[in-house]
């Protein structure tokens, strides 16, 4: 093949063979010529020698290190080798969800605002309902056109919270077993159809009761 100016040769066209050779001036040997000794480079000596730039934009199976993912956060750097070794075989989109949920599992969103938040209804149609450990956070909806009693029963644990609607004509009364419920007013039922009140439990077995109440 007649030797051509590099500007002259025509496009490869797709991507590069890791065989395929690309010229390159070693200018610390100057057997050659003064300037250099022109050699051979192939495409897996580019990139066997190419080092691994932030997390941004990566594709494929990457390996986080504390330097990957810095600039993402303090939340993030904190924990970066957990999050790294975790992530390792995942492509760097999971690798990122991971680091975003990793904000959670401390219990604290440290200032940041809770959107779309919505309760769990359970929906109750009897006289007659004992709270369990899973009403925790949900919303009971009492939904019945005679009286209708709520249990209050011991083990339900420090912080557990409960919202109740009185959806029937049948008035709601709650009743402490092994427990103790205190009310501002000593009121011990919700005041009438359509009223709300809830239940914090402060300390364990100890309950407060608030709300649209009556006695």
């Amino acid at each position: 093949m007649a030797n051509k100016k590099i500007s002259a040769l025509g496009s490869l066209g797709g991507t590069p063979n890791a065989s395929d050779i690309i010229p390159i001036t070693d200018v610390s040997d100057t057997t050659g010529s003064d300037q250099g000794t022109t050699k051979k480079v192939t495409v897996a000596n580019l990139v066997a020698a190419s080092p691994v730039q932030s997390v941004a934009g990566k594709t494929g199976t990457v390996t986080l290190s504390n330097s990957d993912i810095s600039g993402l956060g303090t939340a993030a750097t904190t924990d970066a080798t957990a999050y790294a070794t975790a992530a390792q075989g995942a492509t760097a989109d999971t690798a990122l969800q991971s680091v975003s949920a990793g904000e959670l599992t401390d219990g604290n969103f440290d200032g940041t605002s809770i959107s779309g938040f919505d309760a769990t209804i359970n929906d109750q149609t009897g006289t007659a309902y004992t709270l369990l450990a899973s009403d925790n956070g949900k919303v009971v909806v009492l939904n019945n056109g005679s009286a209708v009693t709520v249990t209050v029963p011991s083990g339900l644990g420090v912080g557990f919270n409960c919202s109740f609607v009185q959806k029937g004509a049948g008035q709601v009364t709650f009743v402490a077993s092994s427990t103790t419920i205190y009310n501002r007013q000593s009121h011990t039922k919700i005041n009438a159809q359509y009223g709300v009140a809830s239940i914090v439990a402060y300390a364990a077995d100890v309950f407060v009761l608030a709300g649209d109440t009556a006695s």
